[in-house]
């Protein structure tokens, strides 16, 4: 048993000895494979950082809204989705309403509803005219579930929101552009020509896709309802569950209220969607699953072009070597030594290859994480996946050389100048 493992790795050391040596030797050969496979290797690895990355920075996000937050939605499509548009959502199910929302806030076991929605107005102040700059309308407690503070100034109050005051909390990047170092506090702008007043300056956590450096102005709700904005269609509520309620326990009593504010009959299906936060990170999972996929399959072509280079490399060397394999069958070398040795050295050759596209997939990893928001990060089953890819790379179109050396006649191969 000991012998053969013995010659097993003796095997192996040659084999990598004998494909570095031809490496070294025919540079030119082998640098189509190598650079096949490293470009390969390299794009799987910063696929899988990135999208770590973002996957990571979308959890942090949602995390930041509270555990037990969930939603509320006129209708959620998550992934990817294909249709002729007979069962769009958009037909089937209204806008949801204030009225509604309010109607959840009331049950005892919600201890929060936030409603929120967005739009893009022009915003002036003085000679400064900023277009499209993004406006949301939140409910009074927004702040428990964006996270971020308020300072200088404050948030809305609930008798601001109820009565639909004109007052308005930018963030950090419109105050610079609006007002660059004077103190923002009590200053008018105009929101699609309408006055508002800065009451506060919002700074947002960390935010993985930068939107804490879009000019933004949040006003309550009730005002992006009333002078805004007249659509209800972008719509939709996160709701809180109070200490005693369990989630299960908070969306049953959301979807019967909703149910039965909607009329809808116990055989009729839901007209709107409630989306808990594991539902959110598993489509979103599901998103980017895709997307590595198709990134995936892009970079086998850089592993077919290596691979097309394995096997022109190698029908070279068998036929370079083709006396040598000769002496070794004439000393007693069996079919399968001399197959596993070609193997070996095909499978170096391409692994040479993956670990210069690893070390470069690492570098740009490294780059993005340093020079953007992006927290890319290199998996460990991105490694494994890298070198397992290389290496099989090696040894499935290295298998027709190793296989025609393995079949060589000795007598022939003898002969053979």
């Amino acid at each position: 048993m000991f012998r053969r493992i013995g010659n097993a790795v003796t095997q192996l050391t040659e084999g990598i000895g004998i494909a570095l040596g031809s490496l070294q030797a025919n540079k030119g050969r082998a640098s189509l494979t190598i650079l096949g496979v490293s470009i390969g290797v390299a794009v799987v690895m910063v696929i899988a950082s990135m999208i770590t990355g973002i996957n990571r920075g979308v959890t942090d996000i949602v995390e930041q809204l509270g555990p037990r937050t969930f939603f509320v939605f006129r209708f959620f499509q998550g992934g990817v989705v294909i249709s002729d548009g007979s069962d769009d959502p958009r037909r089937r199910n209204p806008p949801l309403s204030l009225q509604e929302g309010a109607a959840i806030e009331a049950l005892p076991s919600i201890d929060l509803v936030v409603a929120a929605q967005e739009t893009g107005r022009q915003v002036e102040y003085a000679s400064e005219t900023l277009s499209s700059v993004r406006i949301r309308g939140l409910g009074v407690r927004w702040l428990e579930v964006s996270g971020g503070d308020v300072y200088p100034g404050r948030s809305f109050t609930r008798v601001e929101q109820e009565s639909a005051s004109r007052v308005v909390v930018v963030n950090e990047r419109l105050a610079e552009t609006l007002f660059g170092h004077l103190d923002p506090i009590q200053r008018r702008i105009k929101i699609g020509g309408e006055p508002y007043q800065v009451i506060g300056v919002y700074t947002p956590p960390p935010d993985l896709f930068g939107e804490g450096n879009q000019p933004t102005a949040i006003v309550p709700h009730n005002t992006w309802a009333k002078h805004v904005s007249l659509s209800r269609g972008g719509l939709h509520f996160l709701v809180g569950p109070s200490a005693s309620s369990t989630v299960q326990g908070a969306i049953d009593d959301v979807t019967a209220v909703m149910r039965s504010r909607r009329g809808l009959r116990p055989a009729q299906a839901n007209t709107f969607d409630i989306v808990t936060q594991d539902k959110l990170l598993e489509t979103w999972n599901q998103t980017t699953g895709m997307f590595f996929l198709v990134m995936f399959a892009l970079s086998s072509v850089g592993l077919m072009v290596g691979g097309i280079g394995v096997v022109a490399i190698m029908m070279i060397s068998v036929t370079e070597r083709t006396r040598e394999i000769g002496v070794r069958k004439a000393l007693g070398a069996k079919r399968r030594e001399i197959l596993w040795q070609f193997l070996v050295e095909a499978a170096t050759l391409t692994m040479v290859g993956g670990a210069i596209g690893m070390a470069l997939g690492g570098l740009i990893s490294v780059v993005v994480r340093n020079a953007t928001p992006l927290p890319a990060e290199v998996p460990l089953w991105s490694v494994v996946l890298a070198l397992a890819a290389s290496a099989l790379t090696g040894v499935f179109f290295g298998m027709y050389p190793a296989a025609k050396a393995a079949r060589l006649d000795p007598v022939e191969a003898l002969r053979h100048e």
